[in-house]
This record gives C-alpha cells, sequence and structure tokens, in this order.
C-alpha cells in the first residue's frame, strides 16, 4: 500500500470520526444542555468539514501518482 493510499484512507476514518463524535456531542447536549457538549459537536463538524476540504486538495496536488 502507497502512502497516497494509506494517506486517503486515514483521511476518511478521521473524517467520519470527526463527524460520528460530532453527532454524539450535540446528542449529550440535547440531553444534559452542557454548552461545552455543543461548541465540541460544532468544532467536530467544521473538523470533518476541513478534512473533506484538505482530502480533495490532497487528491487534486497528487493526481499523476500512482496508488501502488
Amino acid at each position: 500500500m502507497s502512502l497516497k493510499a494509506f494517506h486517503i484512507i486515514f483521511i476518511f476514518f478521521s473524517t467520519l470520526t470527526a463527524v460520528g463524535f460530532g453527532f454524539w456531542a450535540i446528542r449529550h447536549y440535547s440531553d444534559s444542555g452542557e454548552v461545552a457538549a455543543l461548541i465540541a459537536g460544532i468544532a467536530s463538524f467544521i473538523g470533518g468539514a476541513v478534512l473533506i476540504i484538505y482530502g480533495k486538495w490532497f487528491l487534486n496536488k497528487l493526481k499523476g501518482v500512482s496508488y501502488l
């Protein structure tokens, strides 16, 4: 597995983790009313969006590099 393929897989799972944590934090906020959970959820969604943008940038940058 190339470094490019590993990087793409790592970005994918990092994005899933950030968005999943965001959903959990928002649900925790709705149950408990803790403002810190709301802030963590919003920050996590922003982080997930940044990871998606970074992943697209990375793919465009290394368009000519093989996955092998």
